[in-house]
């Protein structure tokens, strides 16, 4: 009985934290803040950025040789950037947009400066997917590019952008653990400020579960969504 009492209080030791139920709702919810705001931000952004991309480059329904030239590169310049470093460069631009540098609401800025690009990428793939053939049919009957693009590219680009933005989805959560670096808040910064910082394994167990679980939730969403646009 008195080994039992003693293996029981070292696993109570073992996974004992000072870390409140109250802190990991806040952190979800900051995560959450963070991730919605910036993915529809982005997502304004980014999407009409791909279609831009798509439809001006050479040969392209708008083709724009000026326009693309101006936008691919900007795309990658933004991309290459690592986000902790995007973060910090862009804190004058935060402060003036959202008069703080620091917290929830002023994450939301960098993350959509990380996302956007990212998007378009993305949405620039799933376009340029889309069978040739279907344009050459649109522009047969007689069709606008913005007709093309709203009624044959997108729609049959759609299950693909689904999928693009769920993983443009899973990309903000990972990098809302760096964003705390800013006071952000969030899973990720709960992680390292007390799991890591303070050497609290059980706020680190704690947090890799509910990132695990958010990722894979979004992902099956994600995927059934995409099942789903295919008729399948």
């Amino acid at each position: 009985m008195e080994i039992f009492n003693t293996i029981i209080d070292y696993l109570a030791s073992c996974f004992a934290t000072s870390v409140t139920t109250e802190q990991f709702v806040q952190a979800s919810y900051d995560t959450l803040i963070m991730v919605v705001f910036s993915l529809i931000l982005g997502s304004l952004i980014g999407i009409p950025l791909g279609i831009c991309l798509v439809t001006t480059r050479p040969y392209g329904l708008l083709e724009n040789r000026r326009v693309f030239r101006v936008i691919n590169p900007i795309i990658n310049i933004v991309r290459s950037l690592p986000f902790i470093i995007l973060l910090v460069a862009i804190q004058p631009l935060t402060k003036v947009i959202v008069n703080s540098s620091i917290g929830t609401i002023a994450a939301i800025v960098p993350l959509t400066f990380y996302v956007a690009p990212y998007i378009a990428r993305l949405v620039e793939n799933s376009l340029l997917d889309v069978n040739s053939g279907i344009i050459e049919a649109a522009q047969s009957m007689g069709a606008t590019p913005i007709q093309i693009i709203w009624y044959f590219m997108l729609p049959e680009a759609f299950s693909s952008l689904i999928l693009t933005l769920t993983t443009a989805t899973i990309g903000l959560i990972g990098a809302t653990a760096m964003a705390g670096a800013i006071g952000a808040g969030g899973i990720g910064d709960l992680a390292v400020s007390y799991g890591y910082q303070r050497f609290d394994n059980t706020v680190t167990y704690i947090c890799v579960v509910i990132l695990v679980i958010a990722i894979q939730f979004i992902q099956s969403t994600g995927n059934y969504l995409a099942r789903k646009a295919r008729h399948e």
